[in-house]
């Protein structure tokens, strides 16, 4: 709401500054931190009152979680969305559809999430609701979003949301911008999806959110890769809601796009004042609430600004960890033997003796150089 003030900067200069998205961006990243930071201990006082016990541990998970992570309360992942919403309902432009569809996708996620969280606590077991129907929700929630995105890449870039609701029944073919895929390294090729890409795309979608949500299992782990991942997105939106900086970087113009990089900035802050309760020893878990959450913002970003490739290289611990996982179970069905250790994979260097605090820098470390070599593809082509 705050981009408003710069109408008014022929009567006060410095308003100019809400026009820039480099300065909303920035604001937006400090609103969530200081946000979220000052709202926590309240937050995570009334979580542990209402969960009493905290999030059930899982007794075929390493032994020394029993000890140390037992009675911590979860569902702190509305600590993150409270900071995110906020802070983007506040710096960004609500002109933006795009703005409005991620937004709509990580409540959506953060609501299946949260019901699972609550199943959780309630019964005191580490199943939430089937597995399937969690899927489903999911995938009919990023399905919506991806042909919002379709009407939104076919309306102008200064229309109203009005103009972008009327484009909602307006007859088209599936040749809409939304719908063509960029490949990274490569230079002007662009693959038009047609109608496949309500599946792609919910596809690309349902899976970041999942893996994300494999990713959480140790203090800290998942919120840093995310918010690494985040930066990177903000870099890339950024630059792809700029037709003179797509133009020059040979990457695919998406009109509209660049103000993505202030939610970016939003889960980054968001992040930043999570860590600090989330920090070992956690005071609070984000839980599904804000795993797939955080997890389908990424995604949607991604698809929104076409790089949904790249997320597969920004994102790479989060596809490993999935993967991992995928791996195991498969190996143990086809011929009955694992591995790995225990999956996710985290698990598995915690059975080899590396420590906590290990598992977690290294990788961040690993969610760092993946985001510098997902950020190198805008200039290698």
């Amino acid at each position: 709401m705050l981009t408003y003030l710069s109408d008014y900067s022929a009567v006060f200069g410095p308003l100019n500054l809400f026009r820039y998205i480099t300065f909303r961006t920035a604001g937006a990243t400090a609103t969530a931190l200081f946000f979220v930071f000052f709202f926590g201990p309240g937050i995570i006082a009334a979580l542990r009152l209402k969960q009493g016990k905290g999030q059930p541990i899982r007794e075929d998970g390493p032994q020394s979680h029993l000890l140390t992570k037992k009675g911590t309360p979860t569902m702190g992942g509305l600590m993150i969305l409270s900071g995110v919403i906020v802070s983007t309902l506040l710096w960004a432009n609500p002109r933006s559809a795009y703005v409005w569809i991620v937004l709509f996708v990580t409540l959506g996620f953060g609501a299946v999430g949260f019901y699972d969280d609550y199943l959780k606590v309630t019964k005191q077991s580490h199943k939430g609701f089937s597995g399937r129907a969690r899927l489903t929700g999911e995938l009919i929630i990023a399905a919506i979003a991806c042909y919002l995105m379709m009407c939104a890449s076919l309306t102008p870039p200064a229309a109203s949301l009005g103009d972008f609701f009327a484009a909602l029944t307006a007859p088209f073919y599936a040749s809409a911008p939304a719908t063509k895929l960029a490949v990274p390294f490569v230079n002007g090729f662009l693959m038009n999806l047609g109608w496949f890409f309500l599946g792609f795309g919910a596809f690309v979608i349902v899976a970041a959110g999942n893996a994300v949500n494999l990713t959480d299992g140790l203090d800290g782990l998942a919120i840093v890769p995310s918010m690494i991942a985040a930066g990177a997105f903000a870099i890339i939106a950024y630059l792809a809601g700029n037709s003179i900086f797509a133009s020059y970087l040979g990457i695919n113009y998406v009109a509209g796009t660049g103000e993505l990089a202030i939610v970016c900035g939003a889960l980054i802050g968001a992040g930043l004042g999570f860590l600090w309760f989330n920090a070992p020893p956690a005071q609070i878990f984000m839980g599904d609430t804000g795993s797939l959450a955080l997890g389908g913002l990424l995604g949607a970003v991604a698809v929104a600004i076409k790089h949904e490739i790249v997320l597969v290289i920004v994102g790479g611990l989060f596809v490993v960890e999935a993967l991992s996982v995928i791996v195991q179970v498969a190996s143990f069905k086809l011929t009955g033997k694992r591995v790995f250790r225990m999956a996710p994979i985290h698990h598995h260097f915690e059975q080899l003796g590396w420590s906590e605090p290990q598992i977690v820098v290294r990788f961040w470390i690993i969610s760092f150089v993946l985001a510098l070599i997902g950020l190198a593809t805008l200039k290698v082509r």
